[in-house]
């Protein structure tokens, strides 16, 4: 309950630990062959997915300004707020030659600057 509390709950970190510890546990009690079996059910349809070529909003972003021959946009930290464990990043992403800017909010940095990039797509698209 302490996780879920503090957003513990929502740290990829924290998750990846407790998915180790849930595989371990497994090996641990069936031994390989049920512990390959076990995670290939968990994993094979999220492989299958990866083929799809869909790439993440800041490579569109920056594909389709390459393609106009226009500069690559510049991403920034307008702030973070909330506790260590559970900050909350708000970001831009401004397209200066097209006078157009992008906002995103995420729980890592990464994150916001990925919904920046992809409200920027979602302006330029409503702009044409």
């Amino acid at each position: 309950m302490g996780e879920l509390k503090s957003g513990g709950h929502r740290r990829d970190s924290i998750l990846a630990d407790a998915f180790e510890a849930l595989v371990a546990a497994i090996y641990l009690d069936g031994g390989w062959h049920v512990c390959r079996e076990k995670t290939r059910t968990i994993f094979e349809p999220l492989i299958a997915t990866l083929g799809t070529g869909e790439k993440d909003p800041k490579t569109k972003l920056q594909e389709l300004l390459q393609a106009q021959g226009k500069p690559l946009p510049t991403y920034d930290l307008v702030r973070s707020s909330g506790a260590d464990h559970e900050k909350v990043f708000d970001v831009t992403c401004t397209i200066a030659s097209l006078d157009l800017v992008g906002e995103g909010r995420g729980n890592s940095r990464r994150a916001a600057e990925q919904a920046a990039a992809k409200d920027a797509i979602d302006r330029l698209a409503a702009k044409s």
